[in-house]
């Protein structure tokens, strides 16, 4: 049984425009997978059965969709076991849902093309194919999109998850964005962005990317006061990251800050 991992991701940078024609926003985000993930094992059973996560409703979905794509009955077993929190920003659900598809998809007699898994992946969520995909990407259009992009990976990432923060509804989070008129300006911070994506060198140049379009947290200015050369929220959070340059900084960054939440000291991760 194999059981590879489901790594999460953080939002390196998120810059959100207006409500497209299918109802869902434009986005450019830049994608990184972290180190932190949950394990996921995919065999083949007499009928659907998803186990070790009594929440998930996402894995089982793709399963099933699986599945139906294929032609075949939906005969198999998945265990999750959970690492990354849930509802923080990181994409651990859809990570778990995008393995599930991987792995039971190298059962089947005839698998589905890599195209066909990709496509199946987006109609689960944006951020699903990305989880496909290896290495840090760039996701357009509503973040399903995907170009790979060449970013340094020598730095420390410390997550935090602040203490009694509630994960909003994404749609209440694009509901308050569209009340503020936050897609104003789109297309400068898209520009933004792409400046500072092609001046990329060195870790430390991450921090020219722009801030989150859709939440702050007073978090991030703290991870910067410890030595982070930068922080933001992850997606719509409530998971808050600082990159460190150094070990020893980002130590004592998760020293100061473990009476704030839960905080998890890792790295990037090219691929699950």
């Amino acid at each position: 049984m194999r059981r590879p991992s489901a790594t999460a991701k953080i939002n390196l940078a998120l810059v959100v425009g207006p409500l497209r024609p299918d109802h869902k926003h434009e986005v450019a985000t830049v994608l990184q997978r972290i180190e932190l993930a949950d394990r996921v094992a995919v065999t083949i059973s007499d009928r659907i059965e998803v186990t070790g996560f009594a929440e998930d409703t996402l894995v089982r979905r793709a399963l099933e969709g699986l599945a139906a794509a294929a032609g075949v009955e939906p005969r198999f077993a998945a265990r999750i076991e959970k690492r990354i929190p849930v509802a923080a920003g990181l994409g651990g659900g859809s990570s778990d849902a995008a393995t599930a598809l991987r792995l039971a998809n190298e059962l089947l007699r005839q698998p589905l093309a890599a195209g066909e898994l990709r496509r199946l992946a987006a109609t689960l969520g944006a951020d699903c194919p990305f989880f496909l995909a290896s290495g840090p990407q760039l996701g357009t259009g509503d973040g399903s999109e995907l170009a790979p992009l060449e970013l340094p990976q020598d730095y420390w990432v410390l997550l935090v998850q602040p203490e009694g923060a509630r994960k909003e509804s994404t749609a209440e989070v694009y509901r308050r964005f569209d009340e503020r008129d936050g897609a104003e300006g789109f297309g400068q911070r898209r520009a933004a962005l792409d400046r500072a994506l092609a001046s990329v060198s060195h870790a430390g140049d991450l921090a020219a990317l722009p801030p989150n379009d859709l939440a702050s947290s007073p978090l991030a200015a703290e991870l910067l006061g410890l030595g982070a050369f930068r922080a933001d929220v992850s997606g719509a959070g409530p998971a808050v990251f600082g990159l460190f340059l150094h070990h020893r900084q980002a130590k004592a960054a998760r020293r100061a800050l473990r009476g704030r939440g839960r905080v998890w000291l890792t790295v990037p991760a090219w691929y699950g």
